[in-house]
Parts: structure tokens; sequence; C-alpha cells
């Protein structure tokens, strides 16, 4: 049976593309406005684009914040993406924003320095710093690459929650599992075969 993934949509993100990732490999994906429409989806999915605050503030105006507070404390399966991820961290230095707290940490910019290109966009490796991880099954762990579009990364407080980190003037975490939950930011829907990959592995781990 085809697993009933609920893509939220709060206004803003890629969500058509989320959407056709998703039934490309064999989901069942339902963009989801309201927490009374996601009902009893077997896995839910945050993903975003643009800016940080209109994101949170989407979130919040339809109560998404304690559905998502609710859904990782239960332990069910949720995924992030981008935006997804970031919103999910305590504070944020793009236009100072309080996030949803899901996890503790912050958001930061990269440091300006000659030569640097900010926004990071393009391909890049994502290195797997979880070992055995099920969310990277069939993925190399060390060359695998995806493709990221963001001006600010996270900072978990608490390190161990990296999945993969990937440089970019220095090593940053650029996604993250913990429990039932995974968030990363690059996009696997603009990722091709490993983008879909990811989306596979995670939708293995919806009951």
């Amino acid at each position: 049976m085809s697993k009933d993934i609920a893509v939220i949509n709060y206004g803003m993100g890629n969500l058509r593309s989320v959407e056709n990732a998703l039934a490309k490999i064999g989901a069942k994906p339902r963009i989801v406005a309201t927490p009374e429409e996601v009902g009893e989806a077997d896995g839910l999915i945050l993903p975003g684009v643009g800016a940080l605050r209109d994101c949170v503030d989407g979130l919040k105006a339809v109560k998404f914040d304690d559905l998502i507070h609710a859904w990782v404390r239960e332990g069910r399966p949720f995924m992030g993406v981008c935006l997804g991820l970031q919103a999910l961290f305590d504070h944020s230095e793009e236009d100072d924003v309080t996030g949803l707290g899901v996890l503790p940490g912050k958001v930061v910019r990269f440091k300006s320095r000659p030569g640097l290109t900010i926004p990071h966009m393009g391909w890049n490796h994502a290195r797997l710093v979880q070992p055995g991880s099920p969310y990277w099954a069939e993925l190399d762990p060390a060359e695998d690459r995806f493709y990221f579009v963001h001006s600010y990364h996270i900072l978990p407080e608490d390190p161990s929650i990296a999945l993969t980190t990937t440089d970019y003037d220095g090593e940053f975490a650029s996604s993250v599992a913990v429990g039932s939950l995974m968030a990363s930011q690059f996009h696997p829907e603009k990722s091709q075969a490993k983008g879909l990959q990811l989306y596979a592995n995670f939708v293995a781990q919806c009951p």
C-alpha cells in the first residue's frame, strides 16, 4: 500500500515539486492547508523556500506549529526541507526570527569574506556522519551531491543530531536526524535520482 504523506501548505514553498517527487517514488502525497486535513497521514513533510519569518508566521497562523510539536513528540515520521529545517530551531539571525523550538539551536548567516559567494547555491557534497542511518540507505556516505540554495545554516545545540555535513567555507550541518525526524538544508526534489532516493528512504520509515 502506498504511504499517505501530508505536505504542509502554509502559503509558500515548492509544494508541487515535492508532491511530484513523492509520487515518482510511489508514495501518495497530499497537500494540506490545515492541521485537520493531516488526519492519520503516515508521514508529514514541511517544505519551504523564501523568507523564514513568513514561513513561521504562516505555520503559526493556522496552528501548524502545535501540530508539528505534537507530531514530533509522539515519534511520528517528520521531514523538513530547507526552510522546513531552519524553522525547527529556536532562533534565526534572518530578521531576528523566533523559530518553532522543536530542536535546540540557532540559524546563522554564512560569514561574508572575499571570494565567498552568498547564497550558497548549486551542487555540493553531503557527507554522512551518522553511520548506518536508514535515511542514507543506497546513498554514498561521502560522495553523493545535492542541490543547495541558502544564505543561512543551522547550528544545532547538540552537534550529534547532524546526519550529514557539507563544506562551504567550513563544515556545517546540512541535514539532521533524531528519532523519527529527518530534515535537510538541501532540496531533495531538485537533486535528481539521489534526492528521490532520500525521499524513498524517508517514506520507508513511515509505518
